[in-house]
């Protein structure tokens, strides 16, 4: 929660007090991803009394500032960044005395007065307001942080400059009403993640952990009281040094294995900065194991609760086989439709439960051949019946042995054995990609590599065009779950080598999965060359239309 926004709701004040009589003198960056700002009262050129740092660290893996007592800026490898927002004389090439004044300035760097320092309404963002109208704005989004410079209500510069969608922004646009009234939480159907994005995570669960811990099930109304009382807490909030989900986190609600309290945020920042900042690669790799195994428990049993539930449905439903037999029992009782054709629906006598039953029937086809349809539903669905059974016992077995991998990893205590250990079991498998690069750009495509051969997946319905339009050629191999709606996945062509089966497989798998057959037992999936994929002017997004194809049938698969 340190860059969450009811954090920063209560780090906005605490600051404005301590940069009260301040200007902003300095900023500069010796390293990649971090930017440090100073404040002071300054006398001269890096002459400053009672100094005030920021060390903001904007990586797309970890956001987060840190206020230090000091910061020894290096001889070498550093550069001046905002220097429009900290000298408030700009030079102009035609005017040498203006020049003249600028570069005086420059060399007395005064920097510019602190006015205030604000939050904005439910979002993750942070400003200092300056003199003249600057403004610096962290903005906490995701994999997206960055630290921006406004004059009046325009970006006049930014620190991480591949972020080019920044310069778009403007200043008085970063409020964000939203109705959170009871009638809100009605209208949402009583699905409070709607009113309050701003909770994130660790609140959630907090919220999680209020609810399962009442003695019976709760309703809308008790839900909004444990909501109500929530607030209340992030309103006048203790700080927590935590640890959940094997990681250093800092918390406004008491919430896992809390290490320290604190009273004042920018303590609680400093220390959480630290914390997480100071775990070395044996702590980072050992808890991100830790959390995909228990990522994977959670997804192995909410497939043993679907295809349970499954299971009971077609126990205490009317199985095709019965629907057959009814209908042959009953061949003079079904009224004639068209000619020797079928009605659309009939309501004949279920005697294997002595009460009426009401059956579709497909019109172009006479009763008979109607019940023999539904004999051959039944063969799959004794497969299918045979399959579910066979996913949860494998299910189960997948708990057992993450159970055993998890206490496993908890007793190593070397990087050496931890990655060899990972090694051997093959915990990481070919999982997709997080979406960042090495060089921390963010990835278009989700992608997956089986035997050298890439395969990328759509994010979303405009992501499936680019996907298909721009990225693929046509030789490509394109894939998508038949009949729903679903991510656009394509295997790259490598010259002179056929798409092996079990590659074709994996991506089918991986098409199912990102589509809205991912609960499926069996997803029908179709493949064909690009070539065969064409979007003609007017689809919707996402769209296509494919000209020759053939199908797949697999277990859909993350």
């Amino acid at each position: 929660m340190h860059t969450n926004y009811y954090f920063l709701r209560q780090l906005a004040p605490a600051l404005d007090i301590q940069l009260a009589g301040l200007r902003f003198v300095e900023c500069f960056s010796q390293d990649r991803d971090e930017v440090v700002l100073v404040f002071a009262q300054a006398k001269g050129r890096l002459n400053y009394y009672k100094p005030f740092y920021i060390k903001a660290t904007l990586r797309p893996d970890f956001s987060g500032l840190l206020f230090p007592e000091r910061v020894q800026r290096a001889r070498t490898n550093s550069i001046d960044l905002f220097e429009e927002v900290i000298n408030p004389v700009r030079t102009h090439e035609h005017d040498q005395l203006a020049s003249n004044v600028a570069e005086e300035a420059t060399a007395n760097r005064p920097g510019r007065a602190v006015v205030s320092v604000r939050f904005f309404l439910n979002e993750r963002c942070l400003a200092i307001l300056l003199e003249d109208h600057y403004t610096l704005l962290f903005k906490f989004f995701g994999n997206r942080p960055n630290l921006l410079a406004f004059h009046e209500n325009a970006v006049i510069d930014l620190f991480n400059q591949k972020l080019a969608a920044d310069q778009q922004l403007v200043l008085d646009a970063f409020d964000r009403p939203i109705d959170q009234s009871w009638e809100a939480f009605v209208r949402a159907e009583f699905d409070y993640r709607k009113l309050f994005p701003t909770f994130g995570r660790v609140v959630n669960e907090w919220i999680s952990q209020q609810k399962a811990g009442r003695e019976e099930k709760i309703g809308p109304q008790e839900e909004w009281e444990i909501i109500q009382q929530t607030l209340r807490q992030l309103e006048q909030p203790r700080y927590y040094l935590t640890r959940l989900n094997h990681r250093p986190t800092l918390s406004l609600v008491p919430l896992g294995e809390i290490q320290r309290e604190f009273d004042n945020p920018i303590e609680a920042a400093n220390r959480f900065f630290i914390s997480y900042n100071g775990l070395n690669i044996f702590e980072r790799e050992k808890g991100d194991l830790l959390r995909l195994l228990e990522k994977r428990r959670k997804r192995a049993e909410s497939l043993i609760e679907v295809n349970l539930q499954r299971m009971i449905d077609r126990e205490d439903g009317t199985s095709h086989e019965e629907i057959g037999h009814i209908l042959m029992a009953n061949l003079h009782d079904i009224p004639k439709g068209s000619g020797t054709k079928s009605p659309e629906t009939v309501t004949l006598v279920d005697f294997y439960r002595d009460q009426p039953i009401t059956i579709r029937l497909k019109p172009d086809l006479s009763p008979q051949k109607n019940a023999e349809n539904y004999y051959r539903k039944a063969k799959n669905e004794k497969l299918e019946a045979d399959y579910l059974t066979a996913q949860v016992t494998a299910r189960e077995e997948e708990i057992i042995r993450l159970d055993r991998q998890k206490t496993d990893l908890e007793a190593i205590q070397t990087l050496k054995e931890l990655r060899r250990y990972t090694k051997q079991y093959n915990l990481l498998g070919d999982q997709p990609g997080k979406g960042i690069n090495e060089d921390g750009t963010i990835q278009l495509f989700k992608e997956v590599t089986v035997d050298n051969f890439r395969i990328l997946i759509g994010r979303n319905a405009r992501n499936n065009d680019l996907l298909t339009q721009k990225y693929a050629y046509k030789d490509d191999l394109w894939l998508h779950a038949r009949d729903v709606a679903g991510s656009h996945v394509i295997i790259k062509h490598q010259a002179g080598k056929p798409f092996p089966k079990n590659v074709i497989e994996r991506a089918a798998e991986l098409a199912a999965w990102y589509s809205k057959r991912r609960t499926d037992s069996l997803c029908p999936v179709i493949v064909t060359p690009k070539k065969f994929v064409r979007k003609p002017k007017g689809l919707a997004e996402g769209q296509v239309i494919v000209e020759k194809e053939s199908s797949i049938l697999v277990v859909p698969k993350e």
